[in-house]
């Protein structure tokens, strides 16, 4: 069976976030590998557990894509203040054709553009993807489940880091399904009552207040703030609101623009310009949200560089949704050039922190075994870029820890999911399947 086979039967995605299916990028063909360790979004330090724990693992997983695609050398990407992790894998590369690329500790340096140009000094093309400059980019996470893969075991567990407002700050793996209530509590749960979670991120994360939510394939972490923070209160502003304040606030300073990291690598994003949707009425939506449609989201624009402390990162958000619905295209003008500014106007993550008044809650989480099964598992079927999985069990029917549960129509783009503990069917729909153990 090939690697991209294996990676096909063991339901894995890309574990950094984007969710895309792994095997698809196992069996394309490409002259480098990239391992993405950065780890950009502030207070979350699973990846780094993880490198210091697993390197073994990790790296020969990278290895075996590196065969799989044909690639003749590897980049593992590491922000240099890392120096346990580097250590760690520099010795599992000592005798590779992976070389280490350290990356400063600035954000968001794990960003695909970023690293692809960063160790190859290749610009992808505006819409393209790294096979578009000859590579495929993988998280950490995503090499150490090629791992498992490669000997048959399927993926059932997700490893994140439970951090802030919780008495034991940790990374740890839990079962796929698992509710954020339990993965708290694995934690040692709350040292406040009235508390905010934002997942997988305080800039590209989103902010929850549901604790019977599911850990997904593509959670990166948990992290408890208290309720009346800053961060919430923003994200809890309803868009009408957002835009409101952005039409009467923004004097068009351009400072979005002007920090945004994919605008200093050459792509025509202009926050800026987006925000004018809001207001101008003689040129119209059509024109200014042009500008949004190569917008990556970071969120750099509304949480750090605007002045007024408003939304061009929700604006080109909803530009994007307007592109779509109307089928328009931006087709960037001039090539992709990089600005010869770009590195003056790096962001460093300490500053960004102090700027979100996060510093507070910045502790270490170590990695811990917890060999932790909850009571139950509320697995999604859409976890991932394509169509979801369709159940193929029915409830109250027994299941053990590894079997096949949801399966990926042929034809279609998708992945596998698999039980993620050993127990009997409680419910299934469309949506979930909900597994007491």
């Amino acid at each position: 069976m090939s690697l991209s086979d294996q990676i096909f039967e063991a339901g894995i995605v890309g574990a950094g976030g984007g969710g895309f299916p792994t095997h698809v990028k196992a069996n394309s063909n490409v002259e480098f590998v990239l391992a993405n360790g950065a780890e950009c979004e502030p207070l979350i330090h699973k990846d780094y557990e993880l490198m210091v724990n697993f390197p073994s693992e990790i790296v020969e997983g990278m290895e075996l894509m590196m065969k799989a695609t044909g690639a003749k050398k590897g980049y593992f990407g590491i922000k240099a203040k890392n120096h346990l992790a580097i250590e760690k894998i520099q010795k599992e590369i000592e005798e590779s054709d992976i070389e280490m690329t350290e990356l400063g500790d600035f954000y968001p340096s794990g960003d695909e553009y970023e690293l692809v140009y960063t160790a190859t000094n290749r610009l992808m093309p505006p819409y393209g993807i790294p096979l578009d400059v000859g590579c495929v980019v993988n998280n950490v996470e995503t090499f150490y489940n090629v791992f498992n893969a490669s000997k048959g075991i399927p993926l059932t567990e997700k490893f994140i880091t439970v951090t802030g407002l919780v008495k034991n700050p940790s990374s740890f793996f839990v079962p796929i399904g698992t509710s954020f209530r339990d993965a708290i509590n694995a934690a040692g749960g709350f040292t406040t009552d009235d508390f905010a979670i934002m997942v997988s991120g305080l800039l590209m994360g989103s902010l929850s207040f549901d604790l019977d939510a599911p850990i997904t394939k593509k959670t990166a972490g948990l992290i408890v703030i208290p309720r009346n923070h800053y961060l919430a209160q923003r994200l809890e502003r309803p868009v009408e609101d957002m835009n409101r304040i952005g039409k009467s606030a923004c004097d068009q300073c351009s400072y979005c623009t002007e920090m945004c990291p994919r605008y200093l690598l050459g792509y025509d994003v202009q926050p800026h310009k987006v925000m004018r949707s809001l207001a101008f009425s003689k040129t119209g939506e059509s024109v200014w949200n042009q500008y949004a449609s190569l917008c990556c989201s970071c969120g750099l624009c509304s949480l750090y560089s605007c002045p007024e402390d408003l939304y061009p990162r929700e604006a080109c958000d909803q530009g994007k949704d307007y592109l779509r619905a109307n089928n328009i295209k931006y087709e960037q003008p001039k090539p992709v050039k990089v600005h010869p500014i770009k590195e003056g106007r790096r962001v460093p993550i300490k500053k960004l922190m102090m700027k979100l008044n996060v510093t507070q809650f910045e502790f270490k989480t170590p990695y811990v075994d917890l060999n932790f099964t909850p009571d139950f598992v509320k697995i999604p079927l859409q976890q991932h870029i394509g169509a979801p999985a369709k159940a193929i069990v029915t409830e109250n029917t027994f299941v053990s820890k590894g079997d096949l549960i949801g399966d990926v129509e042929e034809g279609k783009l998708g992945a596998r999911i698999h039980a993620s503990i050993s127990g009997k069917i409680k419910e299934v729909n469309a949506e979930y399947i909900i597994i007491t153990s």
